[in-house]
C-alpha cells in the first residue's frame, strides 16, 4: 500500500463531501486493486480523518501519559 500525501492534500481541498472523498481515493487505486485493498484505503483516511480531528478538538495525550497507561495494564 502506496500514500501519496500530495494526493491526499489534494483530495482534501478538492472534496469536500465524503462521498467526493471516497471517489476520490478509489479512483487513485490502481485499476487490480483488490476490493480489500480498496475498502482497506478508505478505512485508512477515515481513521486519518478522525485522528486530525481529535488532534485540533485536543484530545490527545502525551507519549509519557500513553507509556504510564500501559505500564498500569501489564501490572
Amino acid at each position: 500500500m502506496v500514500i501519496d500525501c500530495q494526493e491526499n492534500a489534494t483530495m482534501e481541498t478538492t472534496n469536500d463531501s465524503p462521498k467526493g472523498r471516497m471517489i476520490a481515493i478509489i479512483e487513485n487505486q490502481p485499476e487490480d486493486s483488490s476490493y480489500d485493498e480498496i475498502l482497506r484505503e478508505l478505512a485508512l483516511a477515515r481513521m486519518i480523518d478522525r485522528g486530525l480531528a481529535d488532534s485540533d478538538a485536543g484530545r490527545t495525550i502525551t507519549n509519557e501519559e500513553m507509556g504510564r497507561r500501559i505500564r498500569t495494564w501489564q501490572q
